[in-house]
């Protein structure tokens, strides 16, 4: 666990966020072999049903992932304020909480997954794959929630090394099982599926066996997990704008995939390769931001205004350097990118179009998302929320059927962006607003 109230901010910040960097473009790597392979063994139809799934599977786990953020916040702020008998509580309220949701959520997704699949307009060549993909991957909602959460706890205490440890295990087994269950076992999609539950599921109990052997806040165990209602309205409060938001985020992707589908499976096809291209390159921006939240929330627990506006400082020149370089490789290299994943010139060619335009706004996005971070870390997660209903539903799907209507799929591409440049001028007017810095959950006299 580490302090991040002292030190130089930016250098405190980059080494902090280094090991997330590593961990989760482990992850994202992950996810591009993974469909390097679905597309390459498996064809088009099974790419694209990968590509339907995920805003589905998001869509119903944004909630959680809000209140867990919320209860990161909470985590971070006490320990910033040395209340450690409060970040134990904390934490044995959030597992427990994520547990029983995980159930319901399984549950429910299982139940009803071809009635969404239906309702996104996803094609009668795609259905059954993507029905068989998402019932195995949402089987294992509960040890993806144990895994990220944990992650996340950690890196709230300041500790972003040993989640690194857990994303390295998950991704090489991830990768391994791959190759295991589809060219070997030839399991098709559904292999795909076994294999990311059974790596997240063997990391979970790498996490367990680790922390239960050191001495840590956290410690799995019956009788160390009690839910206190207190903090957990702390972490509602906190994380329910954040839960709200990222349920507008992954609904706006189910409405996108439903604009995109009235396009042929190529399409389809290759916003998913695009996509996870995209992804992997804007994590190394979206984990500096990651980082400034828990700098923000251990700073604001300590009453220190000062360290928060110069770490935010310093945080935007990386993103905005890391930004500038990857938008270069991304645009140069997109079309060589794309032939990773498949042998269709109609899928390359929509999605190197699909990443000249989108990286071309990497900075914009950067920016948004460090300004999101000092919000979310200081425990401002309201005004934020609207924010991004506003760029997302008034502004990118609107604009992205209109514009698909008179440019084709180049019409969606460009919609994203717009939405960006929006919920950037929202956020930093907001945060030249001074409100976020009387969110915290601790209250010290400095302020």
């Amino acid at each position: 666990m580490k302090d991040l109230t002292s030190g130089p901010e930016g250098r405190v910040i980059l080494r902090f966020a280094i090991p997330m960097v590593i961990g989760n473009i482990f992850q994202q790597l992950y996810n591009v072999v993974d469909s390097i392979i679905v597309g390459k063994v498996l064809g088009e139809q099974a790419l694209a049903a990968v590509g339907a799934s995920f805003p589905i599977f998001y869509t119903l786990i944004a909630f959680v992932i809000g209140i867990g953020s919320g209860a990161t916040v909470v985590i971070s702020q006490y320990f910033g304020a040395k209340k450690y008998e409060e970040v134990r509580k904390a934490i044995g309220t959030i597992y427990i909480f994520i547990f029983i949701a995980s159930i319901l959520l399984s549950t429910f997704g299982i139940l009803y997954s071809k009635e969404i699949f239906t309702l996104l307009k996803v094609g009668e060549d795609v259905m059954p794959e993507a029905i068989s993909y998402f019932t195995i991957y949402i089987s294992g909602l509960v040890v993806f929630f144990g895994f990220n959460s944990t992650a996340s706890i950690l890196r709230g205490l300041g500790d972003s090394k040993t989640p690194l440890l857990f994303f390295s295990i998950s991704t090489l087994a991830n990768i391994g099982l791959d190759l295991l269950f589809i060219l070997v076992f030839e399991w098709g999609i559904e292999g795909a599926a076994i294999a990311t539950v059974v790596a997240q599921g063997g990391a979970f109990i790498t996490a367990i066996l680790v922390l239960n052997n050191r001495d840590h806040l956290i410690h799995f165990g019956w009788k160390t997990f009690v839910f206190n209602w207190s903090i957990f309205r702390q972490s509602a409060r906190i994380g329910l704008p954040t839960g709200f938001q990222q349920a507008f985020v992954a609904l706006g992707m189910m409405a996108l995939i439903r604009i995109i589908n009235n396009f042929d499976t190529p399409v389809l096809a290759a916003y998913t390769a695009a996509s996870r291209i995209d992804a992997l390159a804007a994590m190394p921006a979206m984990n500096l931001a990651s980082a400034l939240a828990a700098f923000v929330g251990q700073n604001l627990g300590a009453g220190r205004i000062d360290r928060i506006k110069k770490g935010l400082r310093a945080t935007l020149y990386m993103t905005w350097a890391i930004s500038f370089f990857v938008m270069a490789i991304v645009i140069f290299q997109g079309e060589a990118l794309m032939s990773l994943f498949s042998n269709n010139p109609e899928v390359i060619k929509h999605g190197h179009n699909y990443l000249i335009i989108i990286s071309s706004f990497y900075p914009v996005f950067s920016t948004m998302f460090t300004m999101h971070g000092t919000l979310r870390g200081a425990g401002d997660t309201l005004i934020p929320m609207f924010i991004t209903l506003i760029s997302l539903w008034i502004v990118r799907i609107p604009l992205a059927a209109i514009l698909s209507d008179q440019f084709g799929p180049s019409g969606i591409w460009w919609a994203i962006p717009f939405g960006w440049m929006i919920g950037l001028a929202g956020t930093f007017f907001w945060y030249l607003s001074g409100k976020w810095k009387n969110k915290g959950v601790t209250k010290k006299e400095s302020f």
